[in-house]
């Protein structure tokens, strides 16, 4: 769930300008509407996307091993108090916030405040991609190999 989490507030985070800490509303500008791909410090990767309503769509493979999973968190799942960028999860014990950190105009690093250890790299992705749900009905019928499913795939711009 912790995974969930960065994935959905730091998909909200970068901005173009010089690395450093960003504002909510660079990180608004910047992460919004775009796909992001990430890497975070024990493995785990995928991509995603943060949508103007706090809802998050991608994929993630927990540690980098086995399969790709689409991911889906509800609208407000982000959300913004005062200074800071949070996420609200039903079930989660605690609301967490985030340091987000940028690093350049394509990529910022999230990690839960407090525990700085704990954190995604995120990369603005250079194509447009669309998230594809995984149907099992369908397989029989799909022409790709079933490891690329589910996943992010590249449309042209």
């Amino acid at each position: 769930m912790v995974r969930g989490v960065l994935l959905a507030v730091g998909l909200l985070a970068a901005a173009p300008a010089v690395a450093g800490e960003m504002s909510v509303e660079e990180a608004r500008r910047f992460v919004v509407g775009k796909v992001f791909h990430y890497t975070c410090f024990e493995g785990t990767r995928g991509s995603g996307r943060v949508n103007a309503d706090g809802s998050v769509v991608g994929s993630i493979q927990i540690r980098g091993e086995g399969q790709v999973r689409y991911a889906a968190l509800p609208p407000g799942t982000i959300q913004v108090r005062g200074d800071s960028v949070c996420a609200s999860l039903r079930g989660l014990p605690i609301q967490p916030c985030f340091n987000l950190e940028r690093i350049d105009a394509n990529s910022f690093r999230g990690s839960i405040a407090g525990l700085g250890f704990a954190y995604c790299d995120f990369t603005r992705g250079h194509v447009r991609a669309r998230l594809v749900h995984h149907n099992p009905r369908r397989e029989e019928r799909a022409a790709a190999p079933l490891a690329l499913r589910p996943s992010l795939t590249a449309d042209s711009q």
